[in-house]
């Protein structure tokens, strides 16, 4: 594990992640996010977007899409109604002998590398966690341990992006940090042809009336605005064709059985009410 000292206080630091994720979907969603990233003059600074939409729409995909377009290590913090202050910063940590170690949070370690941080689900979080954050998220660049005592400024190359959920079990933004995570950018369901591409990227090995069977129910689903996204299309392909796996023979499954299977995955996965739009 890494570590630095600052203000003569020895840190360390949280480790990068690698997702196997790629954003298939509209190239101009990609684009805004990198633009609020840009800095056009030595002067100027970054915008902290925030990327809103359902469950599963792909907001995470496309902020570590968009990360990695610019050849930065991402970091993630996954934020929960019960995330505290500390947890957003240094959390101290027992460690060898009784001896405290201060530990930064994925944050704060992007704030240090010059990495990228996306704020997962930041609706999620109280106000009293997101008051910690005021400092980072305007001109001023920093916050401040109370654990450990010192302040810790974000280096120039550090860019932010927090996700949103548009569900009902979030907590509404303080306005002070509305206005400090802007641009909002909302991501929507997607047409049939993205749709398509994304079912057919994370899925190769998949029948192709398999993924037609999923594709209609999902777009099905969207004309009527209910809130099943590719995500669960993904889990629902998936597990028919775990279904068929174990009935294999040496022929292909006929589509009876294959839309059978279909049906049977979305009833398991989505319960009974998801059946309307097969």
């Amino acid at each position: 594990m890494q570590k630095v000292t600052i203000e003569g206080v020895e840190i360390f630091l949280a480790h990068p992640v690698e997702l196997p994720v790629q954003w298939v979907g509209r190239r101009d969603l990609l684009l805004e996010v990198l633009a609020a990233w840009l800095k056009v003059t030595d002067d100027d600074l970054p915008l902290h977007p925030r990327l809103l939409g359902k469950p599963g729409v792909g907001k995470t995909t496309l902020a570590y899409a968009a990360a990695k377009a610019l050849g930065r290590d991402v970091y993630l913090f996954q934020a929960t109604m019960d995330t505290r202050p500390e947890d957003l910063i240094i959390t101290p940590v027992v460690a060898e002998q009784g001896h405290l170690r201060y530990v930064a949070s994925p944050i704060v370690t992007a704030m240090i590398r010059g990495g990228i941080c996306i704020l997962d689900e930041g609706n999620r979080m109280s106000e009293r966690s997101w008051a910690s954050l005021a400092p980072l998220l305007d001109n001023r660049r920093y916050v401040e341990s109370l654990v450990a005592g010192i302040a810790v400024k974000a280096s120039p190359d550090f860019r932010l992006c927090a996700t949103m959920n548009d569900d009902a079990s979030t907590f509404d933004l303080p306005e002070y940090i509305h206005s400090r995570l802007q641009p909002q950018i909302l991501i929507e369901f997607p047409d049939r042809e993205e749709e398509s591409l994304i079912l057919r990227r994370n899925l190769p090995y998949a029948d192709e009336k398999i993924l037609d069977y999923v594709l209609n129910f999902l777009q099905r689903a969207h004309q009527a605005e209910e809130r099943y996204t590719v995500r669960d299309g993904i889990n629902v392909a998936r597990y028919a064709i775990k279904l068929l796996e174990l009935q294999k023979s040496d022929r292909a499954a006929p589509a009876r059985e294959q839309s059978e299977a279909v049906m049977h995955a979305v009833k398991t996965i989505l319960g009974e009410d998801a059946i309307l739009y097969l």
